[in-house]
């Protein structure tokens, strides 16, 4: 809560600027009571779901609102396509937060890389945190509910040396117009490794409000966001692993340790917090229409959207520290040369805030029928950046003032059988990030009868540097940088076909001044970077088994700084049934996951980033679990064996220093209440 007010108290130094604001936060208040968020999308690559009818607009003369049979949707910000949660079990074992190649450091909620290389997706100014994204909730990635009753789940996973998960989701309409929602979950897991204690909390609230007329509407949330990462420095010798000597994981010797300090926690830690606040509001002119039930006790109000106004506000701090409250001179040689005080400690620390605020006015226009609409909007925005070091014996701030321009041009597949297309783009024309901008052009068409959908895209971008690229300063290290902007250009392809359980897709990068970290030194790549990737899942089914397959190929770019493997594969074998005439429904089986060998990336716990090198040969056995996952009615649950390859080998190593748990056991429910 102190790191909290510490970030509103920086933002009062800019009040002239956010007074304005106060009375469409007091509005957002009003409405607020919860949120529609992201329920956890553990991204396990499952078939899009189609379409359904929106009844959010159904009511009855009598304002009674009656509905036997429970129904739960949801849409996207800015969007029409409705969809409705997941309930399947094929792959309800498989952990989150590491789908489909995600990959963390061997402990649940520690640092996380993509094997499949993907650059940051920014433009304008940012703080260029990035390796806790995948636990985060995201204000843009918000699930904007509907439901006719109060709608609960709760979600537990405990592993083993006790890694636990437990998350909360509710959300009920208020009104048939008028809904809430809110997710609260805490990620906390010691680690089988000394000192590598992980705790994470999540929380995402919104709600969203149409008018009964149809023509104004408040879509509004917030999410924070605190996760909190013990550095150990990883292992010193992987030889280690082999040695009967070391059975119990936490006598390894690792980098970080410092007995005189505890046994149990390191005293250097890395933290990222953060918090957004959306309030979106908008009026709709267009054509009414009422449509009354055969017995004129039921009727819906539609309105043919023709012309719009929309205003969108986001106000964010992020905050980003690392300390070390009892310092080792060794662990700094390759930064600064520095003795420390043993009798009274010193220590190492650096803070860097970010607050933003970001207004934009859109003007929407509509052409078509319902459920074929063209949309096209175009407007301006104004945003406040606000960057504050903060390294213990002094500070340093940066301000920044941007305007930029958006458009866009928009047509959804509603309906099956149609096309979609949308071409949308953001240009800053003022500021530090002045040319900076985005572009994101893509056409399909919806292939009808469950047969599922293509799309092809090209996407444009032109990005400054993130702050923390261009300084970091400690109280005995500072390091300043300057860099070109850099351009990544995608060309990509997906087709998804539901109906022959298949899915496949294609993507090329060009990278030109591709900046990351090497080693402990920030650099820039000048020459342009290509990059190919392709992969195909295709799920056979034989009766009750299913044998499901996801394979990705990745084209390695030359000479290029960058860590990714040219072959990654999964494979999970199951026999699925439904028993006790389909009252309890069971999956079970094996599922196979491995890449390619390759020099992988390494990661730095002073940058708290992963970095390019070219040293460390990482080649592993494919790692296996095994799995029971089972259905009754509204509760899921499943009992899983990882990381069984380790009975007969050493530990996956999933970057220099940093191997995988042991063999372990993992449990999980999920339980839906609906009153």
């Amino acid at each position: 809560m102190e790191d909290f007010i510490q970030s509103i108290q920086l933002t009062l130094r800019h009040k002239h600027y956010f007074l304005k604001f106060y009375k469409s936060i007091y509005l957002f208040i009003l409405f607020m009571t919860g949120i529609s968020c992201n329920m956890p999308v553990f991204a396990q690559a499952t078939l899009p779901t189609a379409p359904i009818k929106d009844t959010s607009s159904n009511k009855t003369n009598t304002s009674s609102w009656k509905n036997p049979e429970a129904n739960i949707n949801y849409k996207k910000l800015n969007s029409e396509i409705v969809y409705k949660p997941d309930t399947s079990i094929h792959t309800f074992q498989r952990r989150p937060f590491s789908q489909p190649w995600y990959r963390d450091l061997g402990n649940v909620g520690s640092p996380v890389q993509n094997l499949l290389f993907t650059p940051e997706d920014r433009v304008g100014p940012t703080l260029g945190y990035h390796v806790f994204d995948v636990y985060r909730f995201n204000v843009d990635d918000l699930n904007f509910y509907n439901t006719t009753k109060p709608y609960t789940a709760f979600t537990f996973q405990l592993g083993s040396k006790l890694e636990q998960m437990a998350n909360i989701f509710h959300t009920q309409n208020i009104k048939p117009n008028w809904n809430f929602s809110f997710e609260y979950r805490k990620i906390t897991s010691p680690g089988f490794y000394n000192i590598q204690r992980t705790n994470h909390d999540n929380l995402c609230l919104s709600t969203n409000y149409k008018s009964k007329n149809q023509h104004y509407s408040i879509f509004a949330g917030l999410v924070y966001n605190k996760q909190q990462q013990d550095e150990n420095g990883g292992i010193i010798n992987d030889r280690e692993l082999d040695s009967a000597d070391f059975t119990n994981r936490k006598t390894l010797d690792v980098r970080f340790a410092n007995a005189g300090y505890s046994t149990t926690r390191s005293s250097v830690s890395n933290m990222q917090r953060d918090m957004t606040f959306l309030f979106q509001h908008s009026y709709t002119w267009g054509l009414a229409d009422t449509t009354y039930s055969s017995d004129s006790t039921k009727y819906t109000a539609t309105l043919i959207p023709r012309f719009r106004i929309t205003h969108k506000f986001e106000f964010s701090t992020e905050k980003y520290q690392y300390k070390d409250v009892a310092p080792d001179s060794e662990r700094y040689t390759s930064l600064f040369q520095q003795g420390f005080n043993n009798t009274a400690p010193d220590s190492v620390f650096t803070q860097q805030k970010w607050v933003r605020a970001d207004n934009r006015i859109l003007l929407n226009g509509f052409v078509g029928k319902p459920g074929k609409l063209l949309e096209f909007n175009a407007g301006i925005g104004n945003r406040f950046d606000g960057f504050l070091t903060n390294y213990d014996v002094g500070f340093s701030r940066t301000n920044i003032i941007s305007n930029y321009i958006i458009g866009e041009l928009k047509k959804e597949a509603i309906n099956p059988g149609q096309w979609l297309y949308q071409a949308n783009a953001q240009l800053y024309l003022t500021g530090d990030a002045a040319g900076d901008f985005l572009l994101n052009i893509f056409a399909g068409k919806d292939l009808n009868n469950n047969k599922g959908d293509v799309v092809v895209g090209f996407k444009q971008q032109l990005n400054s540097a993130p702050y923390n690229y261009l300084l970091y300063q400690d109280q005995y290290f500072k390091d300043t940088n300057g860099y070109s902007k850099e351009s990544i250009s995608q060309l990509y392809t997906t087709i998804q076909m539901p109906g022959i359980r298949t899915s496949l897709g294609a993507r090329v990068y060009a990278i030109s001044n591709y900046i990351f970290l090497d080693s402990e030194k920030f650099s820039q790549y000048a020459p342009t970077v290509s990059i190919a990737q392709v992969w195909v899942r295709k799920v056979f089914k034989i009766r009750n088994l299913f044998i499901d397959n996801e394979i990705t190929y990745q084209q390695i770019p030359g000479n290029a700084p960058v860590n990714i493997p040219t072959l990654l594969g999964r494979h999970q074998f199951s026999f699925e049934k439904g028993l006790f005439k389909n009252a309890l429904r069971i999956a079970t089986g094996l599922e196979i996951r491995y890449h390619s060998g390759y020099y992988c990336a390494g990661y730095d716990p002073f940058f708290n980033r992963f970095f390019y090198q070219h040293s460390y040969y990482l080649s592993n056995t494919p790692e296996a679990s095994v799995f029971f996952n089972f259905r009754i009615k509204r509760f899921r649950a499943y009992l899983m064996g990882d990381q069984l390859q380790q009975l007969f080998t050493r530990n996956t190593i999933t970057a220099p220093g940093y191997p995988a748990q042991n063999a372990m056991l993992r449990f999980g429910f999920t339980w839906v209440m609906i009153n």
